[in-house]
């Protein structure tokens, strides 16, 4: 995708689109690098945000953990692509090669026994990448999303800002791919309880939980309806669903029934296959 003023345009609202540019004016952009078509860089705001794109995908992909709860991207995604318009990082990948071809093969198995010993999110993804079985339950996952909310504004009930579920939608991916479709279902299972039984307290930031959401039902069907074959398998997904559907957040449950009718008609079109 071309990285332009218009196709920037098209991914924010106007007034963010000015802002961005302040912000890229300023001189807020600290720390941007690029490796192959992925730009990561530092903004600075009311504090220090990360920021992501993809300059190949369409829309950018982006990602920033401010707590803009708008339509479109944010300004601090929006100042990261005006600098790529105007001055575009040089890639890295090349070095990033280099450096990996001149590393002996234990040097580069004690670097990453080392990443994974301490970095539990980078365990379970590359668990996941190499088809060893995560150690983490349902349960377990579903505590430490729960979590998340917590920390988020441990004082009080309610959620102001957007919680970061980078960690298990990147988890869920790392299973797709390697066509582990049931367990990435319950990554997707797991996130879905957790936002649904959290929901009512969000009072901020309600884009962002809704497109995780969104995420991760769309994500839930499609994984069950690739993995599971029978119909039993297929009838509790839906169970769960219409259940969540009548016991859940109220303003969630049309979604959960238009899951739930979707996966009906995908696994019956599949069973005819």
């Amino acid at each position: 995708m071309d990285v332009t003023e218009d196709t920037v345009r098209d991914v924010c609202t106007d007034a963010v689109f000015e802002r961005g540019e302040r912000y890229r004016d300023e001189g807020r952009i600290h720390e941007i690098h690029r490796v192959d078509s992925t730009v990561t860089a530092v903004v600075s705001g009311s504090r220090q945000y990360d920021v992501r794109v993809d300059l190949t995908t369409d829309g950018f992909a982006p990602w920033c953990d401010c707590p803009y709860d708008g339509p479109g991207a944010c300004k601090h995604v929006v100042a990261v692509l005006l600098r790529c318009v105007d001055d575009r990082p040089p890639d890295e990948g090349d070095q990033l090669d280099a450096a990996l071809n001149s590393a002996g093969a234990g040097e580069l198995r004690a670097f990453l026994r080392e990443e994974l010993a301490i970095d539990t999110n980078l365990r379970a993804r590359f668990l996941a990448r190499v088809g060893e079985p995560t150690r983490q339950s349902a349960d377990e996952l579903r505590t430490l999303i729960n979590r998340r909310f917590e920390e988020t504004n441990p004082e009080y009930d309610v959620v102001f800002e957007p919680v970061d579920f980078t960690q298990w939608f990147d988890l869920a991916d790392e299973y797709r791919e390697q066509d582990r479709y049931a367990s990435a279902a319950t990554v997707y299972r797991v996130l879905i309880e957790s936002l649904d039984d959290n929901m009512e307290r969000v009072d901020g930031a309600y884009d962002h939980f809704s497109s995780a959401f969104s995420r991760a039902l769309n994500g839930y069907v499609d994984c069950v309806a690739a993995a599971e074959r029978d119909a039993d398998a297929v009838t509790d997904a839906v169970a769960f669903l219409n259940e969540r559907a009548m016991s859940g957040t109220p303003f969630l449950a049309e979604h959960f029934e238009k899951a739930a009718v979707e996966l009906r008609e995908t696994a019956g079109e599949q069973s005819c296959e």
